[in-house]
């Protein structure tokens, strides 16, 4: 079999968002498949990160500490940007496709004799069997710790199978409503459920529904709960203390009774709270015999790499002749977040909006909230079928008084913008990840 044969035949198991699954969030399969693959999960320690927004960047920050502690470490996060094999990294490298195709042929042969046998209903899905690759990848390279970032929700997810040493609960707020529910109450106990029994919990103070839920539940499951506010900057942002320069955060804090400088390479204001859940997390692991000093978590913060979270590409580094931002803002808390980020950045610079949005998000809102910053806005689709056309974000811009230019792929939005923007202006491509994602492949940038 080859890689490209592999990739296909994963993709034709259809994604779980692309409507509505007939046969979706059981675990008990998950873990029927993963007792033929004698448990791989077992083989090394876990820490499982849930959340709306932010998951992502603090598993990238965790999983850059604990290398930097000189861990053999895994990171499986989702979705990727632009080829597969970024889902699951080894020592900070992802998996090369040998090995991706190794894991795939073991866990389908597998799989297909379990329905053969009837052991399973029907095939894993997309996400069950890029999540039993990971465990199998994973326990093959003898890793000694994994941080696993969940798909969606938490308590029925497939990377809920494991018994991690911590959980941590990331910003929730209303998204896939479909599959979660309508309200933060109702997301946030998806995601409490990735709370073990007796196990250890760390978060920080949201939304008060999403606290409640989190709370009660770690009450109901006995747990410990910690919080990661010790780690927030003691200093207000914009203060003298606190310097967001050349696109990176900056500031002093204390970490196990030493000041460390955290010089993290991802911007923004919202990412404060990421860095302090990795950082929390990381001092916790101490009491599960995998201790890191505090200078090690300022190395792995000043190391981490997590592409398309806010990543600036000066002109002179970009086929465009512009400076490029790409940011994956897919709902409108991560709009919001993408505005300050803005905001502090580029101030009076000329601004050119890149947007493409899935039709199932709540793009109307997001729309709203970006179109206003931009001098010039090119709307545009991903290859995909839940994306929103281009004449329904057309449509939406009018609404907010903003004229937009439609290009029908986003390589042709992002080869229009330059034409767009001044010299000294700024391209940001977001929206979707997978609009960022086809936009950095067109562009060649390195993931």
């Amino acid at each position: 079999m080859t890689y490209e044969t592999a990739v296909e035949a994963l993709y034709q198991l259809g994604h779980e968002l692309a409507g509505t699954p007939s046969h979706k969030f059981d675990l008990a399969h998950m873990r029927v498949l993963l007792d033929a693959l004698a448990h791989p999960e077992r083989r090394f320690a876990s820490v499982l990160i849930a959340g709306t927004n932010g998951k992502g960047s603090t598993a990238a920050t965790l999983s850059s500490i604990l290398l930097a502690a000189g861990y053999k470490t895994g990171l499986y996060t989702s979705p990727h940007l632009v080829k597969i094999n970024e889902r699951f990294r080894i020592n900070g490298s992802q998996v090369n496709d040998a090995e991706f195709t190794a894991a795939y042929e073991h866990v389908e042969t597998l799989a297909s004799a379990l329905v053969e046998t009837k052991a399973l209903p029907w095939h894993p899905s997309f996400f069950e069997m890029l999540t039993a690759m990971a465990f199998e990848l994973f326990a093959r390279a003898g890793i000694q710790i994994a941080v696993l970032e969940v798909g969606m929700g938490g308590r029925l997810d497939a990377t809920n199978v494991v018994e991690p040493l911590i959980s941590v609960i990331a910003d929730i707020s209303l998204d896939h409503q479909k599959f979660l529910g309508n309200t933060i109450a109702e997301i946030a106990a998806e995601k409490a459920g990735i709370i073990k029994p007796n196990g250890t919990v760390v978060t920080l103070p949201q939304h008060p529904a999403a606290n409640d839920v989190i709370g009660h539940a770690i009450l109901d499951h006995q747990a410990k709960g910690i919080s990661a506010v010790k780690h927030m900057p003691p200093m207000a942002p914009g203060s003298a203390d606190y310097r967001d320069v050349e696109g990176r955060n900056r500031y002093p804090l204390e970490v196990m009774n030493e000041i460390i400088e955290v010089n993290s390479p991802l911007p923004g204001r919202h990412q404060l709270r990421n860095l302090a859940l990795a950082i929390t997390t990381a001092e916790e692991l101490a009491r599960f015999g995998f201790p890191v000093t505090s200078k090690q978590i300022e190395q792995g913060i000043r190391e981490t790499r997590w592409a398309g979270r806010f990543q600036v590409i000066s002109a002179e580094k970009n086929a465009l002749k512009r400076e490029l931002i790409f940011d994956v803002a897919h709902n409108p808390d991560g709009a919001w977040a993408l505005r300050s980020a803005l905001s502090d950045k580029i101030a009076e610079r000329p601004l050119t909006l890149v947007f493409g949005a899935m039709h199932d998000k709540a793009f109307r809102e997001m729309v709203q909230i970006l179109f206003p910053t931009a001098q010039q806005v090119i709307v545009t689709q991903a290859k995909n079928p839940r994306a929103a056309t281009t004449a329904e974000l057309a449509e939406v811009a009018k609404e907010v008084g903003t004229e937009v230019v439609q290009c029908a792929s986003v390589e042709a939005a992002v080869h229009k913008a330059p034409e767009l923007t001044a010299e000294n202006g700024v391209i940001v491509v977001t929206g979707s990840i997978f609009v960022v994602g086809e936009a950095m492949n067109a562009l060649q940038v390195e993931t």
